[in-house]
């Protein structure tokens, strides 16, 4: 088991390293990808929502506000994210969390986990550097303690 997992994650890619101590080497366990996060809005929407002819007031709308299928994707990314690091913290095979990732990706991953294992998260780094390489990861960790 290691005591440190690192999770660096865009909308479309996350990288989880791992460490033995606080300020050890990472080293990449795995990479998990969401291909459905790069493709453009038109490539994942194939229909634009139905018009429903019923009665109802003036002003009153008959469809629901549209969702951006951007964000969507991105959210379900998040989950899945969210439920490899639950499914790691209950095989014991980390003990404290740090998460890099962009802002929003942050916000996203924060509220899709669970509460015991956003108690494990030790340290959050608000940079998306999810395709540099591991030098300069360790370097946005390190400098953000």
């Amino acid at each position: 088991m290691s005591a440190y997992w690192v999770v660096v994650a865009d909308s479309a890619k996350a990288r989880i390293f791992s460490r033995n101590k606080k300020f050890s080497p990472l080293e990449e366990l795995e990479t998990l990808v969401h291909p459905e996060s790069r493709l453009h809005r038109q490539d994942l929407v194939s229909d634009r929502p139905g018009q429903v002819q019923e009665s109802r007031t003036p002003g009153e709308s008959v469809n629901e506000e549209p969702t951006d299928p951007k964000v969507v994707e991105a959210q379900v990314f998040a989950r899945e994210i969210a439920h490899r690091l639950r499914e790691s913290r209950l095989s014991g095979n980390y003990s404290s969390l740090v998460l890099v990732a962009d802002p929003r990706f942050l916000g996203l991953l924060r509220k899709c986990m669970d509460e015991d294992t956003r108690r494990t998260i030790d340290q959050e780094v608000p940079k998306n550097v999810t395709r540099e390489a591991i030098d300069r990861i360790t370097r946005a960790i390190d400098e953000s303690y």
